[in-house]
């Protein structure tokens, strides 16, 4: 199975923009805190933009922040605007006509959709605010948030 790592950048995001709404945050630092090129944050939040979840601006202030309050967004929402599946199901290479083969895949394409709903109904009743409360308290036992730079 592969997994899907715009869900994960997307949450880390957000979650630490949630921490600190009235603060914008640029690409490159949103790049350097998630191990990613800026590139790769501009198109993963440029999902979340056209579904209304952030908005940017362009320039010496400009940046990225919430467009809406942390407890309106769920993480179901933030799911549903990457618009990806958060496991895949690679297909098995073997001989053709293998109905052991047939078999496992159906079995996993079976179980990996059933799981995606149980994640779905999980994310439903989870907020960006949530996150954003775990993310301090957890810090608050660590030492501090790391991020964004003040």
């Amino acid at each position: 199975m592969k997994r899907n790592n715009k869900l994960s950048l997307a949450l880390h995001t957000l979650g630490h923009m949630a921490a600190v709404p009235d603060q914008t945050f640029t690409s490159e630092v949103i790049a350097g805190h998630n191990a990613t090129n800026p590139v790769v944050v501009r198109r993963v939040l440029g999902l979340l933009r056209v579904q209304g979840i952030v908005v940017s601006g362009k320039g010496h202030a400009g940046g990225w922040r919430l467009a809406k309050p942390a407890d309106s967004i769920t993480v179901a929402d933030v799911y549903a605007a990457i618009g990806a599946p958060l496991m895949t199901v690679e297909p098995i290479v073997a001989e053709q006509g293998c109905a052991i083969v047939a078999a496992l895949h159906s079995t996993m394409t079976e179980a990996v959709a059933e799981a995606e709903a149980v994640l779905r109904r999980h994310f439903a009743r989870r907020t960006i605010a949530d996150l954003a409360q775990a993310m301090v308290q957890g810090s608050m036992t660590k030492g501090d948030l790391h991020f964004p730079p003040r």
